[in-house]
């Protein structure tokens, strides 16, 4: 249109009234945010001078497939540009050091079962299917100190990109652990090395991103959170290195201090002590927390999740 419609007393006056800006209840900060959103959108449908049929008909896609809006939100950027808008802020402060955050993914699920120290993560289903993999490491501070006790929640997918919970076939729990750290900070588990993923085919994440000529394939990766008293909350993954989508992940979650050697000759040493014999997948990793500055900080973020 040569007219810019969003400015015109009338569509100002719309938003106004939509936010609740005329009115003296309700959160202020809130009613800023939606008057952008819908200024945002108003804008778009004038710029592109969408059709109510083209409107509409993502409104129904959005509706129809609000089924898989965590994966939506990973694939369309919006969990990448959050931990970037982390980073500077953590950057504009001074603050540095720790292990690099990146994305949780919607798949996470809470209760799993509690170890000390180690734990065996999968249920042997794909026992002669799939790598034998010992991990461990150690969660310190940013100064080298040793955190006891800290909490290492782990899940990953398996042999065919599936994860337990979401995938009915797997046992409860399976490739899902919460690690309590021994008195070092060290951690340590026994798995299988888990192999990429697609989004689910035929659902509303694939059919988006074939929209607008991208795929939707991850590559194999590791997901943790670690939690320590007085510690931020760290959300971060690590990558199987040598996967074919470790640089082109539909997520945007690989970084790449997150991407250890895998050594897949075994340590006869470590696999005695876990039961474990040559030749196996190595992973070793350590964790480095910041100091928190508020509770908060100590918690995982609000977003909804499983839970079993």
């Amino acid at each position: 249109m040569a007219e810019n419609l969003v400015n015109t007393p009338e569509v100002q006056g719309l938003l106004d009234k939509l936010s609740g800006q005329d009115q003296a209840a309700g959160d202020a900060r809130l009613k800023a945010v939606i008057r952008r959103i819908m200024g945002d959108l108003f804008a778009t449908i004038d710029e592109f001078d969408l059709t109510d049929n083209e409107v509409w008909g993502a409104l129904n896609y959005a509706a129809a497939g609000s089924g898989e809006f965590g994966l939506w939100a990973a694939g369309l950027g919006l969990e990448r540009y959050l931990d970037i808008r982390a980073d500077a802020i953590d950057a504009g402060h001074g603050v540095t050091g720790g292990t690099p955050r990146t994305i949780e993914g919607p798949l996470y699920v809470a209760g799993a079962p509690e170890t000390q120290g180690f734990a065996r993560l999968d249920d042997g289903a794909d026992d002669g299917k799939g790598e034998v993999l010992i991990m461990h490491g150690q969660v310190r501070d940013v100064a080298g100190k040793p955190l006891a006790n800290a909490k290492v929640e782990v899940w990953h997918a398996n042999t065919l990109g599936n994860y337990s919970y979401f995938d009915q076939t797997q046992s409860a729990f399976n490739l899902r652990r919460t690690i309590y750290a021994d008195s070092e900070g060290r951690y340590a588990f026994r798995s299988i090395v888990p192999v990429g993923y697609a989004c689910p085919p035929g659902g509303s994440t694939e059919g988006i991103l074939k929209a607008i000529g991208r795929h939707g394939n991850r590559p194999a990766h590791i997901h943790f959170f670690i939690s320590a008293h007085g510690h931020r909350h760290l959300t971060t993954q690590i990558n199987i290195e040598g996967d074919p989508y470790l640089h082109d992940d539909f997520a945007y979650a690989t970084r790449d201090d997150l991407i250890p050697p895998v050594n897949h000759a075994g340590n006869g040493d470590l696999g005695a002590k876990y039961g474990v014999s040559d030749p196996f997948a190595e992973i070793e990793f350590d964790f480095v927390l910041q100091a928190a500055t508020d509770a908060a900080e100590e918690d995982a973020s609000t977003r909804q999740r499983a839970a079993a």
